[in-house]
């Protein structure tokens, strides 16, 4: 049974198992560096939709079959669907598993989305109240542009702060304690915001979240930055990273020899102009699931803290003049 300790961390006594993964993704994901790790890549951003937010449902779609399938593990199987986007009323997530007659939960976390649907899924399977849950998440640049920002056909001007909406999903399975990788422990955000305004500088508004969440896992299970192989953010790009940086060596820590983050992975700075690089839910799940838990699966990492960030605020409070909040969850992910 799960034993909460302080400050938002649960341990996960019986460690559950991630059973199986998978992540889907557009065309601009599979040429950048990690396009080999997606188990399905569209070359046309419509995935034979007609319209982006359809796009969006479809991804996720193909996402959860191919996790489903590596994992030989029948829909029946699975007692709750803990999903979310980026969608007002994660309408991407809803639509997308519909005729699946899954119990579901719906999240809205932003771009921390695949964190917190890992969190939730995972306490419910440490504490008996499920077999099988499935964590899905999923973005499209296309859909996120239209509702956050202004339809492609507007051509506006990106700012160099700015990230590109990752067209992505990423869909975990959780299951009992059986093969890694294995779920440790969580801790769940609080809501941080330190006044940040500009829409466009997503990094900014989100490291302080990723700073007090990391702090108080490594404080409060008594560990240090060096007891893990990869720290894991998501996605501060490369202006949250830097912040990040600075507030830890505030307090005399230098992350950076262990920090990576999924915005600044999925895409190639030099060939891709994604400006201060990736973000969207879609971003951290995909990077996540095609990439970072394959390798905790072969022992090439042995303990990683995923900590994905999101930045909670609506087109119309930023228009209002209110200030973006910022959230971090994170779970340590274990092959031992």
């Amino acid at each position: 049974m799960s034993e909460y300790l302080n400050e938002g961390t649960i341990i996960l006594t019986t460690e559950p198992s991630v059973y199986s993964y998978a992540a889907a993704g557009g065309k601009m994901e599979g040429d950048g560096p990690l396009g080999s790790c997606f188990d399905y890549i569209s070359q046309e951003s419509d995935f034979g939709e007609s319209t982006w937010e359809k796009s969006e449902s479809r991804l996720q779609q193909l996402a959860f079959s191919h996790a489903l399938s590596k994992g030989g593990i029948s829909e029946g199987e699975l007692s709750f669907i803990f999903a979310g986007d980026l969608q007002n009323q994660c309408t991407g997530s809803a639509y997308g598993i519909r005729d699946t007659g899954i119990p579901f939960i719906g999240l809205y976390g932003a771009c921390s989305t695949m964190a917190e649907s890992l969190v939730l899924a995972s306490i419910f399977v440490d504490n008996n109240a499920a077999e099988y849950c499935a964590a899905l998440t999923s973005s499209h640049f296309c859909s996120a542009e239209r509702q956050f920002r202004f339809p492609e056909t507007y051509g506006g001007q990106r700012t160099p702060t700015a990230q590109w909406t990752v067209t992505g999903s990423g869909c975990a399975i959780v299951g009992k304690h059986n093969n890694p990788p294995y779920i440790k422990g969580v801790t769940i955000g609080k809501i941080v915001d330190l006044g940040i305004k500009d829409a466009n500088n997503m990094g900014a508004a989100m490291a302080p979240a990723a700073y007090e969440t990391i702090k108080s896992y490594l404080k409060v299970q008594k560990k240090t930055v060096n007891d893990f192989d990869l720290i894991l953010t998501g996605d501060l790009g490369s202006v949250g990273s830097e912040i990040l940086y600075e507030l830890f060596r505030k307090d005399g820590v230098d992350i950076s020899t262990v920090h990576n983050d999924c915005g600044l992975m999925i895409y190639d700075f030099e060939k891709q102009d994604v400006h201060a690089g990736g973000s969207g839910c879609g971003c951290s799940a995909s990077v996540l699931c095609g990439h970072i838990l394959e390798r905790v699966k072969k022992g090439e990492l042995k303990n990683v803290l995923f900590a994905a960030t999101g930045a909670l605020m609506s087109t119309t409070v930023v228009q209002q003049g209110e200030s973006i909040p910022g959230i971090s969850h994170a779970v340590h992910i274990s092959c031992e």
